[in-house]
C-alpha cells in the first residue's frame, strides 16, 4: 500500500492505513508472538479488543477468542467478521498478512485536495 497515509509499529506488528471513501483499509503485518493482549492492551487499556474487524486473510493464521469464551482460527483464505470483545494472537511461525475493511481508523485527516 505505497498511498498509506499512516503507519503504526508496535511489538510484532506493523500496520499501515489509507483512508478512502469516509473509512479506512488497512494491511497488516503481524509476527509470530503477537498478541493483542500482550502488545495492544497496555495502549488500549481495555480487557478485550473493542474493535469490530472486518477482514481478509492474505497468510498466516491466528486464533480469536471472544469475551464469551468462543474461540476460531481463521487462515489465508478466510473473510471473517470479528466482533468486540475479543483476543487474538498469531499461530505458528509464519506472519499473518491481511487487509482490513473496518476496525482501524487512521489518527490523521487526509490531505486536502484543491
Amino acid at each position: 500500500m505505497s498511498a498509506a497515509t499512516e503507519v503504526r509499529t508496535f511489538e510484532h506488528a506493523k500496520i499501515e492505513l489509507v483512508p478512502i471513501g469516509g473509512g479506512t483499509v488497512a494491511r497488516y503485518n503481524l509476527q509470530p508472538g503477537w498478541k493483542w493482549s500482550n502488545d495492544v492492551k497496555p495502549a488500549a487499556k481495555t480487557e478485550w479488543c473493542e474493535a469490530t474487524h472486518l477482514q481478509y486473510v492474505i497468510s498466516g493464521r491466528y486464533h480469536v477468542k471472544l469475551s464469551d469464551g468462543t474461540e476460531f482460527e481463521i487462515g489465508p483464505g478466510d473473510v471473517a467478521s470479528i466482533p468486540a470483545g475479543h483476543d487474538a494472537w498469531v499461530v505458528g511461525k509464519e506472519p499473518l498478512v491481511g487487509i482490513e475493511w473496518s476496525g482501524a481508523k487512521v489518527a490523521t485527516e487526509p490531505p486536502k485536495r484543491t
